[in-house]
């Protein structure tokens, strides 16, 4: 059976099932079984063999049937459908030899319903009610040779007519436990998907970081190795700034790299320090202006206390447009701006460049693709496209009014 709608929690059972349930949950008789049997025995023959209720017959039989009713209810629950067939025959016989073992007319008692209510609840449905029903009217049938034989003793169907509510507290009993069975696997499955899906998004998370690093710092060094080399001879007081911006370029890209791989290995190195935040943004201004990159920053609004994803999702996003503008436009000028409003930050990065041949062909690269993946994972927007007087333009907006701690 499929379930649909989200899994709650499963309710708690009323008394009657949880009593149900340790009564017939166990398949190996214990002490709750011998108590049930004994009981029995105790509450309805007793009183006949004490001279408290009529008798009819010896009190050998009396007492005999009366154990022999009760002896199988100590295994009802390894043995549910032998169980009621036993009680039953041992009903019937009681009728044919004239010996009432109970205060009641056809010895009506616990026995049958105790046993009728264990084989619908231990058995599936089909065989419970064929169990039921034969061994129901096994007793009605028997009544008129019975009648026949001793035609002084009142005989009733009671035995059938009580298996009947028996039989459907049983199945009731039987059908919640079921449906408490596959609620908590179902429970238990929805809850290793999220720890999936959770993992997954963890996994997505850190490939976009590993990009955005690797595809930031690679373009640096490139583009700086381009310069040292042609400066080398003519100016090597420039290649040489040009091979230490390369040095603390490649320390920096090692450092973070490290971090993030504490990460794959310590979930609890997500919430550290290390993580590039939003007020990193001037840090990162000034290393691609080293390495040649003409940018201008400019922050406006007043900064809130946001979420550790929406910062470092806002940084990798400006991160990722300006390693952008150094890649395909490295002699442009680029502008990065970063407006704090009420219920939204929105990051632009701009350029002058050239821009690609195609209009969209700088936003069929993954990094487009993962800016665009981090915005939506913050219900965010990104736009992506070439500017009509020229250059490209990259705009994120990511809103904040329910990120607030």
């Amino acid at each position: 059976m499929r379930m649909s709608g989200p899994p709650a929690e499963a309710a708690s059972p009323p008394w009657f099932a949880r009593f149900s349930g340790r009564l017939t949950d166990r398949p190996v008789p214990d002490a709750i079984d011998y108590l049930v049997a004994a009981g029995c025995f105790a509450a309805f023959t007793l009183p006949v063999l004490a001279g408290v209720a009529p008798r009819v017959g010896s009190p050998l039989a009396a007492a005999g049937f009366g154990v022999l009713a009760a002896a199988p209810l100590v295994v009802r629950r390894r043995w549910p459908v032998a169980t009621v067939v036993a009680v039953a025959v041992i009903c019937m016989a009681a009728t044919l030899a004239g010996v009432r073992f109970t205060p009641f007319v056809s010895n009506a008692g616990p026995y049958f319903p105790i046993a009728v209510f264990t084989v619908a609840d231990r058995c599936d449905r089909r065989s419970s009610l064929a169990a039921t029903i034969m061994t129901g009217l096994a007793t009605w049938a028997v009544l008129p040779l019975g009648i026949h034989l001793h035609p002084g003793q009142g005989q009733d169907a009671v035995q059938a007519v009580a298996a009947v509510p028996a039989w459907l507290a049983g199945d009731i009993v039987r059908a919640r436990r079921i449906y408490r069975q596959r609620l908590e696997l179902e429970t238990r499955r929805r809850a290793v998907e999220k720890d999936g899906r959770a993992r997954a998004e963890e996994r997505l998370r850190l490939s976009r970081d590993v990009h955005d690093l690797v595809s930031h710092s690679l373009s640096m060094i490139a583009v700086r190795s381009g310069v040292a080399r042609l400066l080398l001879d003519e100016q090597p007081g420039e290649a040489r700034a040009a091979l230490s911006a390369i040095e603390t370029a490649s320390r920096s890209a090692l450092d973070e790299l490290r971090h993030l791989l504490r990460q794959i290995r310590d979930p609890a190195a997500w919430k550290e320090t290390a993580t590039p935040v939003l007020g990193d943004l001037p840090g990162l201004v000034g290393r691609l202006r080293e390495s040649g990159l003409d940018v201008s920053y400019r922050c406006t609004g007043q900064p809130g206390a946001y979420g550790m994803a929406l910062e470092l999702s806002g940084y990798r996003i400006a991160q990722e447009a300006l390693t952008n503008v150094a890649k395909h436009a490295p002699a442009a000028r680029a502008w990065l701006e970063v407006a704090h409003g009420p219920s939204e930050l929105t990051i632009t990065v701009t350029d002058d460049g050239p821009g690609p041949p195609e209009p969209t062909a700088r936003s069929a690269g993954l990094g487009i693709v993962g800016m665009r993946e981090r915005a939506a994972m913050l219900d965010g927007q990104l736009t992506a496209q070439a500017r009509p007087e020229g250059g490209f333009a990259v705009v994120a907006r990511l809103p904040v009014a329910d990120r607030r701690r």
